[in-house]
């Protein structure tokens, strides 16, 4: 290598390290999840529109509309998160307790996480 290629490769070189550092001290996202909602016949919409105000802090509106989604899709996702966030949310789903607007309701509604595709 003469002198000239020298010169341009070591600023190339240095940039390239640099580069590779900065991309090393990036901190890494965590993976992402989403909470799936799971459709059943033994929850009104006024339950799930009160659980996600309640437990997500949703307006009426996105409560309503993600109610809607369960309802003609058979499940909605709910939020996308960490791993430990979606697990939390899911317990609480789990924990919410029965629709007293609904005599047979024998319990809470169903969640699962899965992990969230190219994110």
């Amino acid at each position: 290598m003469d002198d000239a290629s020298a010169a341009v490769a070591e600023p190339l070189a240095q940039t390239a390290k640099r580069r590779r550092q900065q991309q090393e001290q990036k901190p890494r996202r965590q993976p992402r999840y989403h909470l799936i909602l799971w459709n059943d016949d033994d929850h009104t919409y006024q339950y799930v529109i009160v659980m996600l105000q309640e437990l997500f802090g949703y307006p009426h509106e996105k409560g309503f509309q993600i109610a809607q989604t369960v309802d003609t899709q058979g499940r909605a996702v709910v939020i996308t998160t960490t791993k430990e966030h979606a697990e939390l949310k899911r317990d609480q789903i789990h924990a919410y307790g029965r629709d007293a607007l609904m005599k047979d309701c024998k319990g809470s509604m169903w969640a699962t996480i899965e992990p969230a595709a190219g994110e």
